[in-house]
């Protein structure tokens, strides 16, 4: 039988007993139907997994006694760093669970030129913590034990101002292919655009900045396409995929 595996964002350690916030213990309870003395996986974020039985399931309380810890590592050596213009609906999603999965280490939502979602303060949040649920279910699922640090929105040209190592931006008009570059320190920084791509003006602010643009084949992808794919590559060429 399949142990199912919780993010928590407290404090873990063996013998103590956690009680789980109403969101977990409503979808432990309802939706998963687990049972006390059913066991379970309980994780951080800050490295490792501990091994927990229920001592109290009932309909005001769910708890979880920490039995043992497992130092458990699945993390790439590659650290990657993503800027992701802001797309649309399921499309920003989808890119934001998958890059959980393929291993990003941080990830900033930017603010470009051609995004067609305009944000005030109080939906900035709003949109945050559901990335940030997402953030925490992909992590859930991939076996990740360090959770990957979801930045504050920011606008694309002082985001790039901050970045360091290898800077690479994804550009389908770029002659150079990663396979050209070698990334600097075990790091490296991703830019990836919104639907429509970067404007002249920000591949300038880009470049200047130090970014690198590559191109991901001879064909135009989409901007979920094109986030798969550069991961997937530099995974493969400089991280835990080879």
């Amino acid at each position: 039988m399949r142990v199912s595996r919780l993010y928590v964002a407290v404090p873990l350690n063996v013998g103590s007993r956690v009680e789980l916030d109403d969101d977990a213990a409503h979808y432990l309870r309802s939706v998963l139907r687990l049972k006390q003395d059913q066991t379970i996986v309980l994780f951080n974020g800050q490295g490792g997994e501990y091994l927990g039985r229920f001592s109290e399931v009932s309909r005001k309380t769910v708890r979880v006694e920490i039995e043992r810890f497992v130092d458990r590592n699945v993390e790439s050596p590659l650290g990657i760093t993503l800027g992701l213009g802001i797309s649309r609906g399921d499309r920003m999603d989808w890119a934001v669970q998958k890059a959980v999965e393929l291993g990003v280490t941080q990830l900033t939502p930017l603010v470009t030129e051609r995004c067609v979602i305009k944000f005030h303060d109080d939906k900035k949040h709003q949109r945050l913590q559901h990335w940030q649920h997402i953030v925490q279910h992909a992590a859930e699922q991939s076996g990740r034990t360090r959770l990957p640090v979801l930045s504050e929105i920011a606008d694309l040209e002082h985001w790039v101002s901050l970045q360091r190592d290898l800077k690479v931006f994804l550009d389908p008009y770029a002659e150079q292919a990663l396979t050209d570059l070698q990334p600097e320190h075990n790091h490296v920084t991703l830019l990836s655009g919104p639907e429509g791509g970067f404007s002249e003006q920000e591949r300038q602010i880009a470049k200047a900045a130090g970014f690198v643009p590559v191109r991901m084949g001879a064909r135009i992808l989409r901007t979920e396409t094109a986030v798969l794919s550069a991961l997937t590559a530099v995974q493969t060429l400089w991280g835990d995929f080879n």
